[in-house]
């Protein structure tokens, strides 16, 4: 019976971290929910600011981080049409995770590499 317990307790906490490492995983969503966080709304400043993302790759990430409610498209009806990206308020849940995720890359950084 304690090993089911144990079984149910690990399978409480892998389901929801993989849930959220299946919104936020890969190389492209946080460094986007970052830049445009830090003030890039538009498509082509958001690229510029992230080295070797593709606008193939970026339109589709920007698309399924919509979906999941993390951003905004907002389209703006004057000629030309401007479109520009914001981050949504459920966004900044995610805020202490980044910081967390940062604060734990430098600790590893110096650990492995012996570097910052």
């Amino acid at each position: 019976m304690a090993q089911k317990k144990i079984h149910c307790d690990c399978l409480d906490t892998i389901k929801p971290v993989r849930d959220a490492l299946d919104v936020i995983s890969g190389k492209w969503k946080l460094p986007i929910i970052i830049s445009i966080g830090v003030g890039n709304d538009r498509f082509t400043d958001i690229q510029e600011s992230i080295p070797g993302i593709t606008p193939k790759v970026l339109a589709k990430e920007l698309k399924d981080l919509e979906q999941h409610k993390l951003i905004k498209r907002v389209v703006i009806g004057d000629y030309p049409v401007k479109i520009s990206y914001r981050v949504e308020e459920y966004a900044d849940t995610l805020t202490p995770v980044i910081y967390s995720l940062k604060d734990w890359g430098v600790n590893h950084r110096k650990k492995v590499f012996d570097t910052v």
